[in-house]
């Protein structure tokens, strides 16, 4: 027995056989590894059910250089003014707004009906819309807005004023009011989409005190955002608590304000701003160049046009229909684009800004053709007899000057033009001169040869200050002093009538009428270009109707996200 135990006891202290013991180190190894691989699996199954996604979260601040200083913090006197504008369609609303197309469609107002003559719209307010202080809107706020700008001492813009002045105003009941014209005006719901102001905040002040009111530095509206600080630097801008729409995820905008774009692009890239307000042309290169910058870009409701005087006695071949078609055939217009412009612009062909909904379709076009212009100028009898290089008859040479304001690419564009020009012999002087100088002392009086000019066309498209024969003497903007009776009529009609498929055909016809006679050069439809940091997300833009309608999808972008499961998706908002 002793033998025995002793060999038990020995057998288990024993070193164990090294067979074996690879058999136990392999048996270990597939067993942790299996257990891995166990864990991988109910890992796996439990990331499946509780996936998750970045979804956008609120805050941030988001900074955007502008060029200048806020003027008026006003809706009713900042028509004029490109940072006035993107402060107002922040700060306050009107009855009505502004599509991407043009259209009219509501805002504060619920709906409106107007009458079949075209005399009568009655506008019936939303149900509880308030003012940036909590306090409700009212009819009495629309009869307010209304009687500042009809006031004899309104400092309002003029032709808003003088519309104004011819529409009587009356109200229904506290949400319901009743606008009635002297005479139908299609253009009229345009002007319903200015901003109202508050009769309890504005109330004690006359309308000869707008402008220099304090209250213009603390403005109280009803947009998406209220002021909650400005400085001579910056203005912030917050979310309106009161407001009855999307909540931007972005807690604050801020403008930030400088003396141009180019010190503009020159902040961006120090990291003092995320959003450049205008990417001009030439900065275009180094902007796209930049991986941390998003650039959006979309067409104006703007026109670049040569306007040609056709009342001036010095330069009598303006009057010739002949020599503007061949002046049009001898630019290349898609040239002047690339070089003059960076590629910012659409070639034009037709007064009317192609995202108009009265921008008729199919239109003829000039495309560059310096043969076809050669034979025409030579058909109309202009030829350079004394070969000089510029065309003459009966001793008048084919010779003018050609204006622009000074900004850099409108020199670049009035050489460019006169380039093209001498290459069918037509002689066109390059002269650049100030924005005021352009309009003040040429443009206004009437005293120039042929200019180049930038129309704005914003909402309704309504040609008749620009083009109307009535427009055409000093105090009209009818600069060419062009008078066509079909053109005049089609105009009339058009602008009497409140049904959009006759104005449509109205003003198909007056663009060929145009085009025909051509008493100025449609050149191109400018792109609008928009810098934005690649750390802001979902930022979207379309037509514009103005620069300002860069933001109208603010509510939408985002900077700060969140991780959410999958399964709590649908509770969340989709930006």
């Amino acid at each position: 027995m002793h033998n025995t135990s002793q060999r038990l006891v020995d057998s288990v202290n024993s070193p164990i056989p090294t067979a074996s013991l690879g058999r136990y180190i392999r048996w270990q190894v597939l067993i942790a590894i299996g257990g891995v691989f166990l864990l991988t699996m109910l890992l796996g199954v439990t990331a499946y059910n509780v996936s998750t996604e970045l979804v956008p979260d609120r805050g941030g601040v988001f900074r955007e250089g502008v060029a200048g200083n806020p003027q008026y913090l006003n809706p009713l006197l900042c028509q004029t003014h490109e940072i006035d504008q993107d402060l107002c369609s922040l700060l306050f609303r009107g009855l009505t707004k502004l599509d991407a197309n043009g259209r009219v469609i509501p805002d504060l107002a619920e709906s409106w009906a107007g009458t079949p003559d075209g005399l009568t719209y009655t506008f019936r307010l939303r149900k509880d819309q308030f003012w940036h202080d909590g306090a409700p809107i009212t009819a009495n706020d629309i009869l307010f807005t209304i009687g500042m700008l009809q006031a004899p001492d309104t400092p309002a813009v003029p032709d808003l004023a003088e519309l104004w002045r011819s529409v009587d105003v009356e109200m229904v009941d506290a949400q319901t009011v009743r606008f009635v014209l002297d005479e139908p005006y299609a253009p009229f719901l345009d002007y319903t989409s200015i901003g109202l102001l508050p009769t309890h905040v504005w109330g004690d002040v006359p309308p000869s005190g707008l402008a220099s009111s304090p209250l213009n530095l603390t403005p109280v509206g009803s947009g998406p955002m209220r002021v909650v600080q400005s400085s001579a630097s910056m203005i912030r801008l917050e979310p309106n608590p009161y407001f009855v729409g999307d909540v931007p995820y972005i807690s604050a905008l801020e403008f930030h304000f400088y003396p141009d774009y180019p010190s503009i692009y020159a902040a961006y890239t120090k990291g003092e701003l995320d959003g450049i307000s205008r990417v001009l042309p030439s900065d275009l290169p180094l902007a796209k160049a930049r991986e941390d910058l998003q650039l959006f870009s979309a067409l104006e409701s703007v026109y670049v046009s040569v306007v040609f005087n056709l009342e001036n006695p010095d330069t009598p071949f303006f009057q010739e229909k002949q020599v503007r078609q061949a002046l049009l055939y001898g630019l290349n217009r898609e040239q002047l684009i690339a070089q003059a412009a960076f590629g910012q612009g659409v070639v034009a062909d037709s007064p009317i800004p192609a995202n108009s909904w009265a921008h008729a379709p199919d239109l003829p076009s000039f495309p560059y053709d310096p043969t076809r212009a050669t034979r025409m100028l030579d058909e109309a009898g202009w030829i350079d007899r004394d070969a000089d290089g510029v065309r003459d008859k009966e001793g008048i040479a084919l010779r003018f000057v050609l204006l622009a304001n000074d900004d850099p690419v409108r020199r670049l564009l009035i050489e460019k033009i006169s380039a093209d020009w001498r290459a069918i012999g037509v002689q066109a002087l390059p002269q650049p001169v100030s924005f005021s100088g352009l309009v003040g002392d040429f443009l206004a009086p009437r005293r120039f040869d042929a200019s180049l000019v930038t129309w704005s066309i914003t909402g309704d498209p309504d040609p008749f200050p620009l083009w109307h024969s009535s427009q055409k003497d000093e105090g009209g903007q009818n600069y060419s002093g062009w008078m066509n009776e079909e053109a005049d009529k089609l105009i009339q009609d058009a602008r009497s009538t409140v049904d959009r498929s006759k104005r449509e055909a109205l003003y198909a016809r007056f663009q060929q009428l145009f085009l025909d006679d051509m008493p100025a050069l449609p050149l191109y439809y400018p792109v609008y270009t928009y810098g934005v940091s690649e750390r802001v997300k979902n930022v979207q833009i379309g037509p514009l109707n103005t620069p300002s309608d860069r933001l109208a999808t603010f509510a939408e972008w985002y900077i700060v996200t969140r991780r959410v499961p999958v399964n709590q998706m649908a509770d969340e908002r989709t930006p």
